[in-house]
Protein backbone atom coordinates (compact mmCIF):
# COMPACT_ATOMS: atom_id res chain seq x y z
CA UNK A 1 0.00 0.00 0.00
CA UNK A 2 2.80 2.49 0.74
CA UNK A 3 4.09 2.45 -2.86
CA UNK A 4 0.62 3.40 -4.09
CA UNK A 5 0.32 6.01 -1.31
CA UNK A 6 3.70 7.48 -2.28
CA UNK A 7 2.69 7.63 -5.95
CA UNK A 8 -0.53 9.40 -4.97
CA UNK A 9 1.33 11.89 -2.79
CA UNK A 10 3.84 12.61 -5.55
CA UNK A 11 1.03 13.19 -8.05
CA UNK A 12 -0.77 15.45 -5.58
CA UNK A 13 2.23 17.74 -5.02
CA UNK A 14 3.34 17.85 -8.64
CA UNK A 15 -0.19 18.67 -9.78
CA UNK A 16 -1.12 21.02 -6.95
CA UNK A 17 -3.35 23.95 -7.83
CA UNK A 18 -5.62 26.09 -5.64
CA UNK A 19 -8.54 23.95 -6.84
CA UNK A 20 -6.80 20.64 -6.03
CA UNK A 21 -5.97 21.90 -2.56
CA UNK A 22 -9.61 21.28 -1.64
CA UNK A 23 -8.92 17.53 -2.01
CA UNK A 24 -5.92 17.44 0.34
CA UNK A 25 -7.86 15.16 2.69
CA UNK A 26 -7.56 12.38 0.09
CA UNK A 27 -3.79 12.21 0.76
CA UNK A 28 -3.48 13.61 4.32
CA UNK A 29 -5.11 12.15 7.43
CA UNK A 30 -7.52 14.38 9.40
CA UNK A 31 -4.99 15.15 12.16
CA UNK A 32 -1.85 15.10 9.97
CA UNK A 33 1.17 16.94 11.35
CA UNK A 34 3.18 19.26 9.06
CA UNK A 35 6.33 21.25 9.71
CA UNK A 36 8.62 23.35 7.53
CA UNK A 37 10.92 26.32 8.29
CA UNK A 38 7.90 28.66 8.54
CA UNK A 39 5.01 26.55 9.83
CA UNK A 40 4.11 23.88 12.32
CA UNK A 41 0.48 22.82 12.06
CA UNK A 42 -1.84 19.90 12.60
CA UNK A 43 -5.03 19.03 10.74
CA UNK A 44 -6.58 19.47 7.31
CA UNK A 45 -7.96 23.01 7.90
CA UNK A 46 -4.49 24.27 8.86
CA UNK A 47 -2.86 22.51 5.89
CA UNK A 48 -5.37 24.16 3.57
CA UNK A 49 -4.71 27.52 5.22
CA UNK A 50 -0.92 27.49 4.86
CA UNK A 51 -0.92 26.15 1.32
CA UNK A 52 -3.72 28.52 0.36
CA UNK A 53 -1.53 31.35 1.66
CA UNK A 54 1.23 30.09 -0.65
CA UNK A 55 -1.04 30.84 -3.63
CA UNK A 56 -1.84 34.30 -2.24
CA UNK A 57 1.82 35.35 -1.99
CA UNK A 58 3.49 33.44 -4.82
CA UNK A 59 3.01 33.26 -8.59
CA UNK A 60 2.94 29.84 -10.22
CA UNK A 61 4.37 27.77 -7.36
CA UNK A 62 5.36 24.33 -8.68
CA UNK A 63 6.89 21.27 -7.07
CA UNK A 64 8.97 18.83 -9.11
CA UNK A 65 9.80 15.68 -7.18
CA UNK A 66 13.09 14.41 -8.51
CA UNK A 67 13.58 11.33 -6.34
CA UNK A 68 11.68 9.24 -3.82
CA UNK A 69 12.81 6.67 -1.28
CA UNK A 70 10.32 4.34 0.38
CA UNK A 71 10.88 2.15 3.42
CA UNK A 72 7.85 0.60 5.06
CA UNK A 73 5.44 3.34 6.05
CA UNK A 74 8.06 6.11 5.67
CA UNK A 75 9.19 7.96 2.57
CA UNK A 76 11.57 10.70 1.52
CA UNK A 77 10.71 12.97 -1.39
CA UNK A 78 13.50 15.10 -2.86
CA UNK A 79 12.13 18.12 -4.70
CA UNK A 80 12.64 21.43 -6.42
CA UNK A 81 10.17 24.21 -5.74
CA UNK A 82 9.93 26.95 -8.38
CA UNK A 83 8.00 30.16 -7.72
CA UNK A 84 7.89 33.93 -8.17
CA UNK A 85 7.20 36.31 -5.28
CA UNK A 86 4.21 38.53 -6.16
CA UNK A 87 5.34 41.48 -4.01
CA UNK A 88 9.02 41.50 -5.00
CA UNK A 89 10.52 41.03 -8.46
CA UNK A 90 7.50 39.06 -9.75
CA UNK A 91 9.27 38.40 -13.05
CA UNK A 92 12.11 36.49 -11.39
CA UNK A 93 11.63 32.74 -10.96
CA UNK A 94 13.27 31.35 -7.86
CA UNK A 95 14.06 27.77 -6.88
CA UNK A 96 14.36 26.05 -3.53
CA UNK A 97 15.84 22.56 -3.26
CA UNK A 98 14.54 20.49 -0.40
CA UNK A 99 13.24 17.21 0.86
CA UNK A 100 10.24 15.95 2.72
CA UNK A 101 10.07 13.06 5.14
CA UNK A 102 6.59 11.58 5.49
CA UNK A 103 4.87 8.76 7.34
CA UNK A 104 1.79 7.02 6.07
CA UNK A 105 -1.06 5.74 8.22
CA UNK A 106 -2.73 2.35 7.75
CA UNK A 107 -5.18 3.87 5.24
CA UNK A 108 -2.32 5.19 3.07
CA UNK A 109 -2.78 8.85 3.98
CA UNK A 110 0.05 11.00 5.33
CA UNK A 111 0.03 11.34 9.12
CA UNK A 112 3.37 13.15 9.52
CA UNK A 113 5.20 15.45 7.08
CA UNK A 114 8.43 17.36 7.72
CA UNK A 115 10.10 19.57 5.11
CA UNK A 116 13.80 20.34 5.22
CA UNK A 117 15.31 23.16 3.18
CA UNK A 118 17.76 26.02 3.62
CA UNK A 119 15.59 29.08 4.30
CA UNK A 120 18.62 31.32 4.96
CA UNK A 121 20.62 30.38 1.87
CA UNK A 122 17.85 29.84 -0.63
CA UNK A 123 15.27 32.44 0.35
CA UNK A 124 16.32 35.06 2.90
CA UNK A 125 19.62 35.79 1.16
CA UNK A 126 17.67 36.88 -1.95
CA UNK A 127 15.42 39.40 -0.17
CA UNK A 128 16.20 43.14 -0.36
CA UNK A 129 16.78 44.13 3.29
CA UNK A 130 17.64 40.77 4.85
CA UNK A 131 19.70 39.46 1.93
CA UNK A 132 22.82 41.62 2.30
CA UNK A 133 22.91 40.90 6.03
CA UNK A 134 22.56 37.14 5.45
CA UNK A 135 25.33 37.15 2.83
CA UNK A 136 27.59 39.20 5.13
CA UNK A 137 27.02 36.79 8.03
CA UNK A 138 27.68 33.79 5.78
CA UNK A 139 31.01 35.30 4.67
CA UNK A 140 32.02 36.04 8.27
CA UNK A 141 31.18 32.53 9.46
CA UNK A 142 32.97 30.78 6.58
Amino acid sequence: MSAAALAGLKAFWEGLTPQRLAGIDAVYAPEAYFRDPFNEVRGIPELRRIFGHMYETLEEPRFAITETILEGDRAVLIWDFDFRIKAWQPGVTRRIHGLSVVRFGPDGRVTWHRDYWDAAGELYSQLPVVGPLMRYLARKMA
